[in-house]
């Protein structure tokens, strides 16, 4: 749980440039133009806007906070070396103290990551949603998880304060934290996909073609509104032979099609700035129990997407693994 000697200053990236950006009225305008070129290139309709965030309280997002915004980070914890190619079950973590590790206890937290097995007894995707707590509020777990029914191999999706009351996590994470403020966002909305690339592949690819060495980390919330994705679920059970190649890998995995509406929680950075980072990791739940790891639609000539997102000021590398492998991340 972030304990002993892993309680240290991790290491910081200062992404100012992209809070420079953020401030400067006529930077904005050209990141918008920018990613929604690149958007264009994927997808036949496409809308890049600066817009106040909606309250994310309300359906479909039903979160404990009503936006998104105030010192905002990125922060991923731990990564899939401590998965694959076997298992480090000492690799447990908690949201209230990552918020703290971050430097913004009370963060309102979002992201992909994988679930709380040293709680829930088994494997599973986890899409966290917190407000953490802080010296005048209480935590709140706005939390689910996905995992495998073990009675008839399809999928189960709960929502994990219903159950549980801990907060957290293991293993990996990739998160997106904030104040959890209102106030201006970007929205972009896109439809119909004539490209390869899935949704969010394409806007960090585009600001990683434009901003170059200069990464740029970005978080949020998008929901596929129509059409189906691709997902996986991890397994119950964690291998007893290694997986050491992304096809050993994905013969472990379960893999389904799921089914619009879905409310994914996307986390991305566009260039590696040498912490050995996954790129990007995205998350989904639903209210009609579809839950998973997002891929990309597997209906190209129907699928809408509405997003909201922010760039990151910070990036914080939270308990990096010392051995490393560069598969199982997509």
């Amino acid at each position: 749980m972030l304990t002993g000697k892993e309680e240290r200053k991790w290491p910081v990236l200062n992404t100012l440039f992209m809070c420079q950006v953020w401030r400067n009225s006529l930077e904005v305008i050209v990141f918008l133009l920018v990613l929604q070129k690149g958007l264009k290139d994927n997808f036949a309709d496409v809308q890049v806007s600066v817009v106040d965030c909606p309250d994310l309280t309300k359906e479909p997002f039903t979160f404990p906070v009503k936006g998104i915004c105030g010192k905002t980070r990125i922060a991923e914890v731990g990564g899939v070396p401590y998965l694959l190619p076997l298992v480090n079950k000492k690799k447990v973590y908690d949201l209230n103290k990552v918020a703290k590790e971050i430097k913004l206890p009370g963060a309102f937290i979002l992201g992909a990551g994988a679930g709380p097995f040293q709680t829930l007894g088994f494997n599973s995707e986890f899409m966290p949603v917190v407000q953490t707590e802080s010296e005048h509020k209480p935590p709140v777990n706005g939390s689910y998880f996905a995992c495998i029914n073990p009675k008839d191999g399809g999928y189960l999706l709960e929502k994990y304060s219903e159950k549980y009351h801990d907060f957290g996590f293991a293993l990996l994470a990739n998160l997106f934290a904030s104040e959890g403020q209102p106030g201006k966002v970007i929205e972009v909305k896109a439809k119909r996909r004539t490209g390869k690339l899935n949704f969010v592949t394409c806007m960090r690819q585009t600001l990683e073609k434009h901003y170059g060495d200069k990464p740029v980390g970005m978080g949020g919330t998008f929901i596929v509104q129509k059409g189906k994705v691709k997902t996986h679920i991890m397994p119950p059970e964690f291998s007893s032979c290694p997986l050491n190649s992304e096809e050993e890998l994905n013969k472990w995995l379960h893999f389904y099609e799921m089914k619009a509406p879905l409310i994914c929680l996307p986390v991305f950075v566009s260039k590696d700035p040498g912490f050995d980072l996954r790129l990007e990791h995205t998350h989904f739940f639903s209210h009609h129990g579809d839950g998973g790891h997002y891929h990309y639609d597997t209906t190209p000539e129907t699928v809408e997407y509405l997003g909201y997102f922010l760039p990151a000021e910070f990036l914080y590398r939270i308990d990096r693994p010392k051995e490393t492998h560069s598969f199982g991340r997509d």
